[in-house]
């Protein structure tokens, strides 16, 4: 019988989390689903545990491959998938038991191309809801889903800049199910991240969305995001990430003028591009990185005197930000890198104390 949903989970070097990944997916109320496990190369257990689970429940498929990173894991799941809608969940993470039949049911119900509900950060010590400030249910349908939706996951507009912590909030794959034939029928897949860094996620859902017909946001986290993992993708230092996302830009801007998009998503690109001098920020102070205090604030200036950071600058609008935010930001636009520097310091011992 054809599986109503397919989960797919790319895995590499996971063996510490991946039990309790799989033990939430298989004990979802919806027991229609299938689990494409994607071992993408592991050098650990990864492979012996699944194994094991494959061999109690056939609902888990494992598909071995070489290692290529998470997007090939997740483009090769894609193409395995035979249910009707498709989620994604990362391998150090897990769901609560009635997340996929409470998606399942709205994407019927409101015969939707995507359904979205929100998350709770995990720190180890303590859990944190990630806080939408939307009704308990929404829906969007036709160019409200290009306007309001794919919009902002080209970048913020207005109010919205004032919480960069929220750039991406909206874009994480693994909170959302995708009906399988919008995916497969326009070929959309996942960018590797040697060429964009990052985001590839925040660059799936942007051609998804555009054409998606209806979406619906659940404000309910029924997903745990585990952030106390610090072997994962996300964490060090990332010598070539200003130009990666420049690549990622130069995606985003080439998809918005093949299909026409109106100007105000070219200013949220804009605006996105500033909001990242932040994460490019971070990224050159990192620990990780072993230049002196000089070097980084020099590689500061140079971000911050970028061509295509100070044409965005521009057009930028700070009046929505608090004080803090627009200190921050003003130091970035005016490319006054010690206080740059400064800020980052202080920001990233905040972000610390205060998870």
């Amino acid at each position: 019988m054809k599986p109503k949903i397919s989960v797919i989970v790319p895995i590499y070097n996971v063996e510490s989390y991946l039990s309790r990944c799989l033990d939430s997916l298989l004990a979802q109320s919806l027991r229609e689903i299938e689990i494409i496990a994607v071992n993408d190369g592991s050098t650990d257990r990864s492979s012996e545990v699944l194994k094991k689970y494959a061999e109690k429940d056939s609902r888990i498929v494992v598909i071995e491959k070489e290692n290529g990173g998470v997007s090939s894991a997740r483009n090769k799941g894609i193409l395995a998938a035979e249910g009707q809608y498709i989620g994604f969940v990362d391998p150090d993470d897990w769901v609560d038991k009635e997340m996929y039949e409470e998606l399942y049911h709205s994407a019927i119900h409101e015969k939707a191309d995507i359904v979205m509900c929100t998350y709770i950060r995990e720190f180890g010590t303590h859990s944190k809801e990630k806080k939408f400030n939307m009704p308990e249910k929404i829906c969007y349908q036709n160019e409200e889903v290009k306007l309001e939706v794919m919009r902002r996951l080209v970048g913020p507009m207005n109010e919205e800049v004032a919480n960069p912590e929220l750039l991406d909030a909206w874009g994480t794959v693994w909170s959302k199910l995708y009906r399988a034939d919008m995916i497969k029928e326009n070929k959309i897949n996942f960018i590797d991240l040697n060429v964009i860094g990052t985001n590839e996620d925040s660059l799936f859902n942007i051609h998804t969305f555009y054409y998606a017909n209806t979406f619906v946001f659940l404000n309910k986290p029924f997903y745990h995001y585990w952030r106390a993992n610090t072997t994962s993708v996300t964490a060090g230092y990332k010598p070539d990430l200003k130009d990666q996302w420049f690549k990622l830009y130069s995606m985003i801007e080439s998809f918005l003028n093949e299909n026409n998009m109106q100007h105000e998503f070219h200013i949220a690109l804009n605006n996105r591009i500033c909001l990242n001098t932040l994460g490019l920020g971070l990224n050159t102070i990192s620990k990780s990185n072993k230049a002196s205090v000089l070097m980084k604030i020099r590689k500061l200036y140079s971000i911050l005197n970028d061509n295509r950071i100070k044409r965005s600058f521009k057009q930028f609008e700070m009046t929505y930000f608090p004080i803090v935010w627009r200190a921050f930001y003003f130091c970035a636009k005016s490319r006054f890198a010690t206080g740059f520097y400064l800020m980052l310091v202080a920001m990233d011992w905040l972000r610390k104390i205060m998870r």
